[in-house]
Parts: structure tokens; sequence; C-alpha cells
């Protein structure tokens, strides 16, 4: 029969309470004390009550390790995401945390810094961890990327990008059909000279690109000299030195494509500086739909794309996944929109 509280046994090498000092503590079976703190409905609440206080008292942490071992169950999910410094990936990480951990799992986050072999190393990594569950940021990768993560057989579902693949799991959007919308946008409001800017040059940019050279090839006026790629990272500085560039190489440019907000809005801050007129002599777009664009003089018309909700899509499937339930649709499009402002 289980006892009151009595004093913690001596705790292991290392100085940590283990389930067993709590156990003893609590005057209870070390399965008791498992599923108590597990919250099995099956135990008594006042000896639910006894174990949360000895666990408290001992500074009890459970090892995360060790119960995967014992239950041959993982509760982590690696997320890989190309950079921190972009709020876009904050947004959906904060999405994707805010799903997975009501439901008991732990995020471990890898930062790939869009290098294959950052990303191959990550993957390297946590998948001899065994993790439950794996969300990777787009579709395209390394083959032996894409090796590890087939022979893993753990759940993968992959973000921002959408192709309907059997057997791949995706949630996200078309990157090429909203840089067609935005870019058709411009030709509507009858600009012909009109220039795609892009930095970083991920696939998702490149998609990007082909969307915007879909929609000029269509309406007769693509010019691929008003094409400015440059690989370095995206930042407003950098948009607003590219912005005076292709003004100084081609000044009959009417409007200028930039591949993200960051760019765009570096952009009208160095047509500011340059009095050049948005939208009257340019119009200036961008895409993602920041923070601080739609205060920016003028508001900056972009691409609204719904990150906090394909993080929360992604995580859900691969909950399912995880759980061996049935996913209806193995490639979620959540859509964009085209948020005009005054800048277009």
């Amino acid at each position: 029969m289980d006892s009151p509280i009595s004093p913690p046994l001596r705790r292991r090498a290392t100085g940590r309470a283990t389930l067993a000092d709590v156990a003893a503590a609590a005057g209870v079976s070390a399965i008791t004390a498992s599923r108590a703190l597990r919250g099995a409905r099956a135990v008594d609440p006042l000896l639910v009550d006894r174990v949360q206080v000895a666990a408290q008292q001992l500074g009890y942490v459970p090892d995360p390790a060790a119960r995967a071992l014992a239950s041959a169950r993982s509760t982590h999910v690696a997320v890989l995401v190309p950079l921190l410094s972009n709020a876009l990936f904050v947004e959906l990480l904060e999405a994707v945390q805010n799903t997975l951990a009501p439901a008991g799992y732990q995020t471990l986050m890898g930062v790939t810094h869009y290098q294959p072999a950052e990303e191959d190393a990550l993957l390297r990594s946590y998948l001899a961890h065994r993790p439950a569950g794996l969300l990777v940021t787009g579709l395209d990768r390394s083959d032996a990327a894409r090796q590890m993560i087939a022979a893993s057989g753990v759940p993968c579902v992959h973000l921002m990008e959408i192709a309907p693949t059997p057997g791949v799991y995706g949630v996200g959007l078309s990157q090429m059909d909203a840089a067609r919308t935005l870019t058709e946008h411009l030709l509507q409001r009858g600009r012909r000279r009109i220039a795609y800017v892009a930095g970083q040059l991920d696939p998702r940019v490149m998609q990007r690109a082909e969307g915007y050279r879909a929609a000029l090839r269509s309406a007769g006026c693509y010019d691929p000299q008003l094409e400015v790629l440059d690989p370095a990272p995206t930042s407003m500085a950098q948009g607003g030195r590219l912005l005076e560039a292709l003004l100084a190489r081609h000044p009959d440019v009417d409007a200028v494509f930039f591949c993200n907000d960051d760019l765009a809005q570096g952009g009208l801050l160095a047509a500011l500086r340059l009095q050049v007129a948005v939208p009257q002599r340019i119009a200036v777009v961008g895409f993602n739909d920041l923070a601080g664009s739609d205060q920016m003089l003028p508001p900056l018309t972009t691409i609204r794309t719904p990150r906090a909700e394909i993080g929360t899509q992604a995580a859900r499937m691969l909950l399912a996944l995880m759980r061996g339930e049935p996913v209806p649709q193995s490639t979620v499009d959540l859509g964009f929109e085209l948020v005009v402002r005054g800048s277009s």
C-alpha cells in the first residue's frame, strides 16, 4: 500500500533527482509516480498531488531520452529553417511550437543558413537520436538529405512550398503563382518596364522569378536585362543599394518587384533619398508582408503569406502522421493575398 511522503533517498552520482527518488519520497511505486507525472487518469488524485509535491521538492526534471528508450517512442520533433533573422520563420516556428507542445512534443530547432551541407549535417545529427518527426523548409535539398529522410522512416512534412508528389507531405503556397499575380497587378497599372530585384537566391526566390517571367512573357514585355539577382543575404541596406544601381543602369524602369519586403523597404527609403517619386515615377512592390511594410512612405504593396497558418497546419499534419492517423491531403495549399497599398 502506498504510504505518505517520506524523506528522499540518496540521489544517483550525478546529483540529479530520479523517478525512483520521487517515488520513494512520495511513498509510491515507480510505476505509480510515472503515471502520476504523465497525468494518467487511472491514478488517484491524492496520489497525483503527493507525487507532484515530491517532484517539486526534489527539483525533478523528466529525462526525455530515458522516457524514449523505455517507451520506444521519442517526444522530439526536429525543425529545420534557413534563418532566425527573418521574421517569416520566427512566426512559423512559434506556430509550430504552440501546436506541438500541448500534444507533448518538444522541438529541436536547426538553422541551415541556406547551405545544403549544413542541412545534411543537422539531419545526420538529429536522425541519430530517432526523433518522432521532422519539419523541413522547402522541397529542394541534396540527394544525401533525401536518402537520410527516406531511410529513417521518420514522418516528414515540408514547409512553405507545395508539390503534388506521391508520398511527400507539405503545407505552403505556390510561390510562382503569387509572383505572377503580383506582376500582373503591375501590368494592370500600366507598367511595362518591370524589374525583378532579388537577394539570397534560395529556391523560393527563384520560383518567384519564374512567376515574374511568365507574367511578362505573356504580356510580351519580358526583358532579361531587368533582372538583378544578387546572392548576398537580403537586408534593407542591400535593397537601397540595388535600387540605386538599377536606376543608374536602366533609368527607364517604371516598376520594381523586390523578392521580399526587407529589400523593398530599403528600396522605398532609397527612392525617398533620391527624390524618386513612388508610385508616380516608379512603382515598388515586395513579398511576404513583413512588419513595417504598411508603415512605409508610401505603404508597400506586397504579397501576404500565411506563415503562422502554415506552421499550425504543418504541425497538425505531422501529429497525425506520428500517431498513425490518416491524412486526407498530403499537400495543403494555403494560398496568398495580394495587398495593394500606395507604392503601386
